[in-house]
């Protein structure tokens, strides 16, 4: 049985500023919290409604039934399970290697499958701007389908990071060289812009190389290319060319 005070704390983590407040956030659906439980993320408790989760200490599962999972679930079709864990404390920054950088990302979605592109690209390191949306937003749990374990994430001051480092920056850009005909290295920080706006002007003055992606189409009238669609493209240019 889920208490009063239990729907009451996990509806409060679908707000950015009670996930902080509590030190937690939730996931739901089988693959996801076993991806979770597998890695170093602490599980604070279950609620499942079924008689699974087998490994998990009896002390933090608590089996529900559907009507209960729907009061505490942020999806319109609940799964079977959804659990709460801690948000643990920032890694340092793993400035080696390609860097992927998030110049304010808003939607989760995007977020989501960005982060699943960097664990399928083998990216190790995320870096997002503070306007960026938080990574422990559910939708964007929920869009990673467990990547998130996989993915080393710092929100920063985008602009003062790419001021210090040594690393070669790239962005992307309608004016920039085409990706298909660039040597492209093997270490350096790829920025990716908001999904209305691009990069930001004060972003794009610290990028020292300006790449795009060229149009194909007869019309060319296609404006733009979706956040996470792009930088799939240029991910595996990347490492293509590695």
């Amino acid at each position: 049985m889920v208490s009063k005070n239990q729907i009451k704390l996990i509806s409060g983590l679908l707000q950015k500023k009670q996930r902080f407040a509590n030190g937690l956030f939730f996931a739901e659906g089988v693959k996801v919290i076993q991806e979770l439980l597998q890695s170093n993320f602490e599980l604070e408790h279950l609620y499942t409604t079924q008689n699974d989760f087998e490994t998990v200490l009896v002390s933090k599962k608590t089996l529900i039934n559907a009507q209960e999972l729907k009061k505490i679930s942020a999806l319109s079709t609940p799964n079977s399970c959804l659990a709460v864990f801690k948000i643990p404390a920032d890694k340092k920054i793993i400035e080696s290697g390609l860097i992927l950088a998030l110049d304010d990302i808003r939607d989760p979605g995007n977020l989501g499958t960005i982060l699943r592109l960097c664990d399928w690209f083998g990216i190790k390191q995320l870096l997002c701007s503070k306007e960026s949306v938080d990574i422990y937003n559910p939708k964007v749990v929920q869009a990673t389908m467990g990547s998130i374990a996989r993915v080393n994430v710092n929100y920063i001051d985008l602009k003062a990071f790419l001021a210090q480092t040594s690393l070669p920056v790239f962005g992307t850009f309608m004016d920039g060289s085409n990706i298909y005909k660039t040597d492209l290295p093997q270490e350096g920080i790829i920025i990716m812009g908001n999904e209305g706006n691009g990069i930001s002007d004060e972003i794009e003055k610290t990028i020292q190389n300006r790449l795009t992606i060229p149009r194909f189409g007869d019309l060319q009238k296609t404006e733009s290319l979706n956040v996470a669609t792009a930088t799939a493209i240029i991910l595996s240019e990347f490492k293509r060319n590695s």
